[in-house]
């Protein structure tokens, strides 16, 4: 079992099934939301997320039309993502799972709008768009 939280501790979670791919995203919309050159998230099957303190501190954010985001109300955490089209399915972001969760990323994805003075340097598949996802 992995367990995460935010920043403040405020809102915890757990998450009890395997990792199915992680990836970076590139997307203005990560890139933005995290304030950073990228989002690295987790994807797992949503019934294997569970939050078990602070769901009264977690807010949602509809990004975009097919995309909403969760976040800590007090401290700003970036916690989730979930796509309409894919209700089984709940994107968790790596940096808020606590320890070393061991996972590397297998993909830079939506590299067609990555930020521009940012340099890939790794030897990750990149993929302008979605990559692949794994089961």
């Amino acid at each position: 079992m992995l367990q995460g939280s935010c920043l403040c501790g405020a809102v915890r979670y757990e998450v009890t099934g395997p990792v199915h791919d992680v990836h970076h995203c590139h997307c203005s919309m990560c890139r933005k939301s995290h304030g950073a050159a990228f989002a690295t998230f987790a994807r797992f099957t949503a019934s294997d997320l569970r939050f078990v303190a602070g769901t009264d501190h977690i807010r949602a954010f509809r990004s975009s039309a097919p995309i909403e985001r969760t976040f800590c109300s007090t401290c700003g955490a970036r916690l989730t993502a979930r796509f309409d089209g894919m209700p089984d399915t709940v994107w968790v972001t790596v940096a808020t799972l606590d320890g070393d969760a061991a996972m590397p990323a297998a993909v830079h994805a939506f590299v067609g709008s990555k930020a521009p003075w940012f340099e890939i340097t790794d030897e990750l598949p990149q993929f302008p768009a979605y990559g692949p996802m794994g089961d």
